[in-house]
């Protein structure tokens, strides 16, 4: 009897709980802002192709800014929030703290779309349009932005310091995506976004002397790129150099990060167990857009409109910012 009800009352949890992510996704629509502010996408391409020309990194940090907002309490805008009497950050909590960067192009892009249609438009939609936007003129897939987002009061500082981790086994991450609703071709889909942008030697470096506390380098790492790791992140040396997450095309979108795999090239950790793990559930993904970019591409489009639809606030739930960093009236 007592198995019974705590059958029925995991069902009662689970239901509501699938209810929840297709429920979002309804209250989501491409037309949201065609009547009230129709050239939005525009001008947030603008912007963001502008800042492009001072800093290539650009695009793959405002991709990753969507990734480390969405997956804390869902696509609320909540990761732009700073500090203040009510506010625990999350761009403090560790992931995020010296890394997460590009919030003053998230802050010229609402300034230009309040320009245009003050008091409109969410800072989390922002965010959406952002990573499409940035990902496209970087090279990779275009796709129908889906939009109705509303801004968050809150932040979460403890669940952003909880979010996928370079550092992560294979089967972490696999139940940290299934916690937000997405699966595991999700999670091998949209570790793609590193076939751009940087990490610092601090998310790695382990793998380069004592990977697992063995005193040796991860042996899945490829001998060469290992030197070249090793000259670029000495031992005891400065954590925050940066290098290609991509080594072959580092500023451009495609599917080098999954040829990369192959030849045993993965910078971090959770790049390279997605194919080198045993039996990893991931590999056959990684194998198939190795092969193919279009079906990459196709399936990147999706998973970014699958972890879109990660619990929005929609409706009369949460408000739109005027500034994206402080919510109204503090």
């Amino acid at each position: 009897m007592a198995h019974t009800s705590l059958l029925l009352a995991l069902s009662l949890i689970t239901i509501p709980l699938a209810l929840l992510f297709q429920g979002s996704q309804a209250q989501l629509s491409s037309t949201f802002y065609d009547t009230s502010c129709s050239n939005v996408s525009a001008i947030v391409r603008s912007v963001v192709q502008q800042a492009q020309t001072s800093d290539p990194r650009i695009y793959a940090s405002l991709t990753r800014l969507f990734f480390h907002d969405c997956f804390v309490d869902g696509c609320d805008g909540s990761l732009l929030l700073d500090d203040s009497a009510t506010i625990q950050s999350e761009k403090d909590a560790t992931p995020n703290k010296n890394s997460a960067r590009g919030f003053d192009v998230v802050d010229n892009i609402k300034t230009a779309v309040e320009n245009a249609c003050p008091g409109i438009v969410s800072c989390a939609d922002i965010l959406a349009i952002t990573a499409e936007a940035s990902v496209n003129l970087a090279g990779g897939p275009s796709w129908t932005v889906l939009l109705g987002r509303r801004d968050s009061t809150t932040a979460n500082q403890a669940g952003a310091n909880n979010l996928p981790s370079p550092f992560d086994s294979l089967s972490t991450l696999e139940s940290k995506f299934s916690a937000v609703g997405l699966d595991d071709t999700d999670l091998a889909t949209l570790s793609g976004a590193h076939t751009f942008g940087r990490a610092q030697c601090r998310f790695f470096s382990n793998r380069l002397y004592n990977f697992s506390g063995t005193g040796s380098p991860d042996p899945s790492l490829n001998p060469s790129y290992l030197t070249t790791l090793q000259q670029n992140c000495p031992q005891g040396g400065d954590g925050t150099v940066l290098n290609n997450l991509d080594p072959t095309t580092p500023n451009t979108f495609d599917n080098n990060y999954y040829t990369n795999l192959q030849n045993n090239r993965g910078l971090l950790q959770s790049d390279q167990e997605l194919l080198s793990t045993s039996g990893a559930s991931t590999a056959s993904t990684v194998n198939s857009y190795a092969g193919s970019q279009s079906t990459f591409f196709q399936n990147f489009a999706q998973s970014m409109i699958n972890m879109g639809n990660i619990t929005p606030l929609t409706g009369s739930s949460g408000e739109i910012r005027s500034n994206c960093r402080k919510v109204n009236g503090s």
